[in-house]
């Protein structure tokens, strides 16, 4: 990962964090976890979070912070967001970024994609390299 993405995704993260609470989220805090056909997509969801939505306080609009990674071929499958937005910085890697109208867009290291509250997304690695998200969940 160069200079510019790492800043790229520092910047988002402390935004987030700072958001959600006043604290930092040391990388060796993070809870882990894995989530195998996420929204109906394919294989494994690796996770790092700073927290989790259980964990938000209701007024926070900050519901969820979190490292992803997805291996080549994997894939978060086209879902609706009811009640809350999601934001994914893509960190590294390629992928493909299927928006709101259900088209898929091309997405690399760099990009940020936003889906609002009412629509869908879903996100597939296409590329050869693990596709590292920093993903980041709101509710108003």
């Amino acid at each position: 990962m160069n200079k510019s993405h790492c800043m790229l995704v520092a910047a988002a993260a402390m935004v987030a964090c700072a958001a959600a609470r006043a604290d930092v989220f040391p990388k060796e805090t993070l809870i882990k976890g894995e989530r195998k056909d996420v929204a109906g997509g394919h294989g494994t969801v690796y996770g790092e979070y700073a927290f989790t939505r259980d964990k938000a306080l209701k007024n926070q609009a900050i519901k969820e912070v979190s490292w992803l990674r997805l291996m080549p071929v994997d894939s978060i499958g086209y879902h609706p967001h009811v009640t809350n937005e999601d934001v994914y910085v893509i960190v590294s890697g390629e992928g493909v970024f299927k928006d709101k109208d259900g088209k898929d867009k091309p997405v690399k290291a760099g990009d940020i994609t936003i889906v609002r509250k009412g629509e869908s997304h879903g996100i597939a690695n296409s590329g050869k390299e693990p596709l590292i998200i920093v993903d980041v969940i709101a509710e108003q």
